[in-house]
């Protein structure tokens, strides 16, 4: 069980000037902004009680360190080297020498501090335009003390939303499959964790094969397939107070269900008289209704964000393509027709785009099209990965990559890996054991 978040409260400072620099977020990391992101300051009282609490040296630094790597990992800025720095913390929090920045390159710079008041953490940050010599945003946060790493997501988010114009997605977690063993013989938990890669927890024994788990868009709650006694089972878990429901034994099941946008029903897949079709249901009546109803396979179903169309995949063209109906499962249009097998369509957060695993010349990728298919894009090419998830912002995508056995049927391995829309910023999602399907959560902070 997680413990529920406790809130974070924000303060606005007064803002009176308005930024000249801005990150072009359609072109990927080809030229990050250059971003000073200094130490928070702390004075010595506060940094001994956070010691005593946190066990961390200097609280100020390690927020701060939050902060760089998030923007960093976005592709979008480039936090630079510290050891450059001519301003002390505390004196750049007040007031910036800008020419001193500007000799370094720095085009927005962060500053803040840390302070211990109340038995609480409270951070204030301020965001600096290098360049036109203005302060852009301040910010305060008063929240508990091991609410640190939080704190460092949150200022990340304001920060990029503040340069791009977009919502960011940093103070957001990430559920998933953990797997270990060998291929044949896998134990697969559920697992959670930030963003990041940071507070990795496991929700679930490994006693019984866990599958796909998919987040509610609206609320930290999450619904999986597990197979209790062999027979598929699909359940909701809440997040914050761990609270487990069994929605209903689906047997032929296969895929678990995706959450409605308003998170009021469920849609899913599953085989009956021997025929797969698409179904929702309403989850305080309980009651099903089929959506789809033809001889051959429909898979794999994802609302529109605003639930008024759903994107599917079906073999009732001869093989395995993309395909969109209105959410009763009315005009039905076939949207792929690239060369190869399409599956896994998801819609994008933002409604423009759809997400997609492409399998062609023995070949998989990631890639992505628009919602009446045109603009296919493929991102990233691998011998094996599927199943991407979209950030809350519509940017990021985040998927599973499987690696080969060798001939001894050793050296298997799934791992996490996030790419940009535009295909560059691919890296691995660091998990303490394999990871398969992955899930990612809406703002918490929202």
């Amino acid at each position: 069980m997680i413990k529920k978040l406790i809130l974070i409260i924000f303060t606005l400072i007064p803002i009176n000037a308005y930024a000249l620099i801005e990150v072009d977020i359609t072109r990927g990391n080809l030229n990050p902004l250059p971003v000073a992101v200094s130490p928070l300051s702390i004075d010595e009282s506060s940094k001994k009680e956070f010691k005593k609490i946190l066990k961390k040296e200097n609280i100020g630094s390690e927020i701060s360190e939050v902060v760089e790597n998030n923007l960093r990992t976005s592709g979008l800025f480039n936090p630079l080297n510290k050891d450059a720095f001519l301003q002390e913390p505390d004196i750049a929090n007040l007031k910036p020498r800008f020419e001193d920045w500007k000799l370094i390159k720095a085009q927005a710079l962060i500053t803040g501090k840390v302070s211990f008041v109340d038995q609480k953490l409270r951070v204030e940050f301020r965001l600096w335009d290098i360049l036109a010599g203005r302060e852009m945003m301040a910010l305060a946060f008063t929240t508990v003390p091991t609410n640190w790493r939080r704190v460092g997501h949150i200022i990340s988010d304001k920060v990029y939303q503040r340069l791009t114009g977009e919502k960011g997605y940093f103070d957001t977690r990430i559920i998933y499959v953990a797997e270990e063993g060998p291929k044949t013989k896998r134990i697969k938990k559920l697992a959670i964790m930030d963003q990041d890669g940071f507070n990795n927890k496991f929700l679930t024994l490994g006693n019984e094969l866990v599958l796909t788990p998919r987040f509610n868009p609206n609320s930290q709650m999450v619904t999986y397939l597990s197979y209790f006694r062999n027979l598929p089972r699909v359940y909701l878990l809440d997040i914050e107070t761990g609270t487990q429901e069994v929605v209903g034994d689906f047997p032929g099941m296969t895929f678990a269900p995706r959450f409605s946008p308003d998170g009021k029903k469920i849609i899913m897949s599953f085989a009956k008289d021997g025929n797969s079709d698409i179904y929702t249901m309403d989850l305080e009546s309980r009651i099903v209704d089929k959506i789809t109803n033809h001889p051959s396979i429909d898979t794999s179903p994802s609302y529109s964000p605003d639930g008024k169309y759903i994107c599917f995949n079906s073999d009732r063209s001869g093989y395995q393509q993309i395909y969109v109906m209105d959410n009763n499962g009315k005009n039905v249009k076939r949207i792929s027709f690239g060369k190869g097998l399409y599956g896994t369509p998801v819609w994008s957060p933002r409604g423009d785009l759809i997400a997609f695993t492409k399998l062609h010349k023995g070949k998989f990728y990631i890639g992505v099209m628009r919602t009446d298919g045109t603009g296919e894009r493929l991102l990233t090419e691998n011998y094996y990965q599927e199943a991407p998830s979209w950030s809350p912002n519509g940017r990021v995508l985040i998927f599973y990559r499987e690696t080969k056995t060798d001939e001894k049927g050793e050296g298997f391995s799934a791992k996490l890996w996030s790419i940009d829309l535009t295909g560059y910023n691919e890296r691995q999602v660091t998990t303490p054991m394999d990871a398969s399907d992955p899930s990612w959560s809406s703002l918490l902070s929202n």
